[in-house]
């Protein structure tokens, strides 16, 4: 039988750590289903405004949330949640390479998402090969063939970073023409082991367990080329997907998940929290004041269903 979590969290930045430090806390078994360590924090390391947080570098400061959640048992599966459904009293996800994961309650924290390409197979290797976050990954790389995709800031930076670690390094892009600061295109430009492959897509990832190859596309004659590499990093922006939950939540005009004061869904049991909601000022601070509240939340909707004493709203 599959093991059935008291709490399910999806995503794995401020919010997420923050309502999986409260539920482990409470003794509720925890699991966070995330593609990353850290989200939008990720993309910065200007920190100014966390108070008590002098070190200023977003990455650290999420691995000490994600400590911090580990120090109170929380577990982590990387993988992107492709599904929800709540069969019966409890909820099940399943991730985009069909492993499937139960829980009793379910917190919603994945904020903002990498854009996708919608490639064929790359739902299949996102943690296997495909990476939305170079400041992440780009040391598991050392001396391997990787391609960037993308054309603004994040994929310059991402390819930057990268020339210190791949032995080739190949940023495709579907136009000529770049959004990224000229400074940082230079840079890249001139580094001999970046290649630039421009009016190109992506059309597949493939491999077996992990990538280990593309198919690539010119956009101006059709022709198709088979790439190997280690590697890819999708560098091409952040949306709000609620798409695949829109079934469990109530959402706004622009796809945000609707949630009252306590983090709470139109759905019994699902709470959401941070920068996936409709709550106002995306920062990291109030995403952990939400991701805390949905802990404690999730904790009482637990407790009252098992006819324990619930947390007081005041003080805990």
């Amino acid at each position: 039988m599959k093991k059935i979590y008291d709490a399910l969290i999806v995503g794995g930045g401020a919010a997420a750590m923050t309502a999986a430090i409260f539920t482990g806390r409470k003794k509720l078994s925890t699991l966070l289903l995330t593609i990353d360590i850290g989200g939008q924090n990720l993309l910065t390391e200007q920190e100014e405004n966390y108070p008590g947080y002098l070190e200023k570098s977003g990455p650290n400061l999420m691995q000490n949330f994600k400590k911090q959640a580990e120090q109170f048992g929380a577990k982590i599966i990387f993988g992107k949640a492709s599904r929800i459904e709540k069969p019966d009293g409890n909820f099940k996800i399943t991730l985009s390479n069909g492993e499937e994961y139960v829980g009793k309650s379910v917190i919603l924290a994945y904020g903002k998402v990498p854009r996708t390409l919608g490639a064929i197979g790359e739902d299949k290797f996102i943690g296997r090969g495909i990476s939305t976050c170079a400041n992440c990954d780009a040391p598991f790389f050392k001396n391997k063939t990787v391609v960037v995709v993308g054309a603004g800031n994040s994929a310059f930076e991402a390819a930057e970073l990268l020339i210190k670690f791949a032995k080739k390094i190949y940023l495709i892009h579907r136009s000529e023409k770049f959004r990224a600061d000229p400074i940082t295109v230079d840079k890249v430009k001139k580094a001999k082991n970046v290649e630039l492959i421009l009016n190109t897509v992506v059309k597949e990832f493939k491999g077996k367990n992990k990538l280990e190859s593309i198919i690539i596309q010119n956009t101006n004659t059709n022709e198709t080329k088979e790439f190997k590499i280690d590697g890819v990093f999708l560098e091409i922006g952040y949306i709000v997907d609620t798409k695949w939950v829109e079934h469990l939540v109530k959402v706004n005009e622009i796809k945000e998940i609707v949630v009252n004061k306590l983090t709470e869904t139109s759905t019994p049991g699902l709470f959401a929290a941070g920068d996936v909601t409709d709550s106002a000022y995306k920062q990291t601070i109030t995403a952990a004041a939400e991701g805390a509240t949905a802990g404690l939340t999730a904790y009482n909707y637990l407790a009252k269903k098992e006819g324990k004493t619930a947390t007081r709203v005041d003080w805990d």
